[in-house]
Parts: C-alpha cells; structure tokens; sequence
C-alpha cells in the first residue's frame, strides 16, 4: 500500500528526498535508508518556510516539542530528526559516507540529465534549491 498512492491521494506529495536520494543510490551506492538520512534533515531545513505548518505539527506530534517560538521548535525538530538517524547508526551526511567533494554536482547532472527538476509538492525544488540541500547534506 505505501508505493501504490492511495495513501496520497488527495493532498500534496512531496517525493524530493526520495528522487534525489536515487541518485546518490546510482551514483554511490548508498541504500535507500542512507539517502533518505542524509537528504532529509537538509531538504526540511531548506524548506522551512514552505513547509511551516507541517513542521509545527511534526515536532508537536512527533518530538513533543511544544515550548519557544516557531523557528525554534522547527530547527529543533529538524535536529531531533538527524539525531534520530544518527542514534540508529545511520551517517546523514555525504562525506560520512566517503563521497567526494563532487559529488553535488554529479548529482545536480543526473537530476537535469533526467528531467527530476523541478520536485515537491509545489515543484518548487529547482536546480538551486536541490544545490542547497544537497550542499547542506554534504
């Protein structure tokens, strides 16, 4: 049932973490579960702003997180979220990995190689902004 997308029909869906994260598969090997650690605390990061609401309600709901302002309690989210990965023995960043400094850019070639620009849920994730989370995941 997860891939079948029933369970999104109707709302927005946004599968950036995972597109990129197939490349640094292809390209590098890491598993899925590698990529999505890596990727997803910088895409939430860069996306803050577009994502405001849902990630009030990921650290309420998730992480308990209920105390500060809103930019607070979205950054310390974001943080419990690799942390989390990092405690079940998962690296979230690129060079853990022994990727090389390139590596972005190998990336950003496949994505407009094989027309994955733009994604998310509002295709707001373009070339620059794939850049910043990829370069915030390194």
């Amino acid at each position: 049932l997860a891939l079948n997308g029933l369970i999104g029909a109707g709302v927005p869906q946004d599968w950036a973490t995972h597109r990129i994260g197939h490349q640094l598969t292809s390209l590098y090997g890491l598993d899925h579960a590698q990529t999505l650690a890596v990727l997803l605390p910088s895409l939430l990061y860069v996306q803050r702003n577009n994502k405001h609401e849902k990630l009030l309600q990921y650290a309420t709901r998730i992480w308990q997180i209920t105390e500060g302002d809103d930019e607070t309690r979205i950054s310390q989210a974001i943080a419990k979220t690799r942390d989390f990965f990092e405690q079940m023995g998962i690296k979230t960043r690129m060079r853990d990995y022994g990727l090389p400094p390139d590596a972005v850019e190998a990336i950003i070639h496949n994505l407009k190689a094989f027309t994955l620009l733009p994604q998310g849920e509002r295709q707001d994730i373009d070339e620059a902004m794939a850049r910043e989370i990829l370069t915030l995941s390194y």
